[in-house]
């Protein structure tokens, strides 16, 4: 029997891990024959890094996912640089823009997602392309742009104040460009935190060395000056960086007559209203998920790649509970599952310390964590995350539990990674559990770095990193 042809289009973190899940699942290629094709001509990096690469921190090579010869030593027909120009769903037959075809018996997309660049006069030329000194933050050649243009004491304008204009705002700032974030809403990151919460924010990051206008649009850009905005206040900048949110990339999904709303619409197998072509990442819509981050798509990696090898044929994708960490220097933020709750069957509490850059809110149902926002807080921010991701009973003492100061008892998370139950997820990103890293560690990965190689924990977000060296350092002891 000749292997099923797997055509996945994207080589993006979704794209890629889909690739090394099903290479996991069938190492010699006997039931899978895998064509991935990508339109950036870099080997696949972890995008979720990029803000350490404009802050100086980390370079290129340090986010790749894979080495450069992974994919011949795997077997997989790696096509970097080429982008699909149609896909004929009769032949099952993709073309490409070098002129070369690909047959498929099952066709991928993980065409992710693009930068929305809001309609402001001069941000981009009469052909439509960014104007000079007009970066968007999405990619690695986005980065080089970035980089290449911002010094130290040089004035910049961020637009928009979400999670990954925050980012590359404190990656900024930390190269002593004298940053400006202009944000359209009274609040920065209102998608996961409450009005209470992003002042708190705005006021750590100001600390920083960031200003803010918020509730503010930027009305014209003038290269060399900077932003007028819509109050006619004026934002100095030598560069404009925008991160003002992304749309799903479905242009290809819409050629090829596949239904779509703000994504691809998918089943709970990933498959599209053409049962032969799959989607997932963030061009993907699922009801069970948000799109945008990395923990989702690296799960409805696993999925598919159980389907497609038929390693496992019932698995199904059911959604994923997401924690949002902003990942900035001298910022610890943590949010998750209902953060804007205000009915009266929810259990709220709430703690305020702007002096001290604290903020922590707790949302309680029937006992149950069932949604928080945790800035300023790490402690608390561990605790309240095992719970949550366990469904455990919250303690009774809930300040206590906000200040990070619970005692383990029943139902409570612990503090020494000795104390923590197996089943604790350590790395979300990758859902890698204490047990699994206890494990690694007795086959032989007596380091962090080992632990990764073995687990994957750390290599997502990074927001892990501290736990996995804990635990790291009691199995060392132990």
């Amino acid at each position: 029997m000749s292997a099923r042809r797997v055509v996945v289009v994207g080589y993006g973190m979704a794209g890629a891990r889909l690739a090394e899940e099903i290479r996991r699942r069938d190492r010699t290629g006997e039931r899978v024959a895998l064509t991935v094709i990508g339109a950036e001509p870099h080997a696949a990096y972890n995008r979720v890094l990029l803000s350490a690469v404009v802050a100086g921190t980390m370079d290129a090579d340090a986010i790749r996912l894979q080495d450069a010869d992974w994919a011949e030593r795997t077997g997989v027909d790696l096509r970097l640089g080429v982008a699909v120009t149609a896909v004929d769903r009769d032949e099952r037959r993709v073309r490409l823009s070098d002129g070369s075809a690909v047959d498929y018996d099952a066709l991928v997309l993980a065409t992710g997602s693009t930068a929305w660049v809001p309609p402001t006069e001069g941000l981009r030329t009469e052909d439509g392309a960014l104007a000079e000194g007009v970066a968007c933050f999405r990619d690695l050649d986005d980065c080089a742009a970035i980089v290449g243009r911002a010094r130290p004491g040089a004035p910049v304008a961020v637009l928009g104040g979400g999670l990954l204009g925050l980012e590359a705002a404190r990656g900024l700032a930390g190269r002593g460009a004298l940053v400006t974030v202009v944000h359209p809403v009274g609040h920065l990151m209102e998608r996961q935190l409450d009005p209470g919460a992003g002042a708190v924010l705005a006021r750590t990051l100001a600390g920083l060395g960031i200003e803010f206008r918020l509730g503010r649009l930027a009305a014209r850009y003038v290269p060399g000056d900077g932003l007028k905005l819509d109050d006619g206040a004026h934002a100095p900048a030598d560069l404009v960086v925008v991160s003002a949110g992304v749309r799903a990339e479905t242009t290809l999904a819409e050629a090829m007559g596949l239904e779509c709303d703000r994504g691809v619409l998918v089943d709970d197998a990933l498959r599209t209203s053409d049962p032969r072509v799959h989607a997932i990442g963030d061009c993907a819509q699922h009801p069970g998920t948000v799109s945008g981050l990395v923990q989702p798509a690296w799960e409805q990696a696993e999925v598919l790649a159980d389907l497609l090898t038929g390693a496992a044929p019932a698995a199904r994708y059911r959604g994923t509970p997401v924690v949002t960490r902003l990942k900035a220097r001298g910022v610890d933020l943590a949010a998750l599952g209902e953060v804007h709750a205000e009915d009266a069957d929810a259990e709220i509490l709430c703690l305020q310390d702007a002096t001290r850059g604290r903020y922590a809110k707790l949302v309680l149902r029937e006992d149950r964590v069932t949604g928080a926002i945790l800035l300023g807080v790490p402690d608390a921010a561990a605790a309240v995350t095992q719970l949550y991701d366990a469904k455990t009973p919250a303690p009774s003492d809930r300040l206590a539990l906000l200040l990070g100061r619970a005692l383990p008892a029943a139902g409570a998370p612990a503090h020494s990674p000795a104390d923590l139950p197996a089943t604790a997820v350590v790395c979300r990103c990758n859902t890698v559990s204490k047990g699994q890293l206890v494990k690694a560690w007795r086959g032989g990965a007596c380091s962090v770095a080992d632990l990764a190689a073995t687990t994957r924990a750390t290599t997502g977000c990074g927001g892990c990193a501290e736990a996995v060296r804990g635990i790291a350092d009691w199995l060392a002891k132990a």
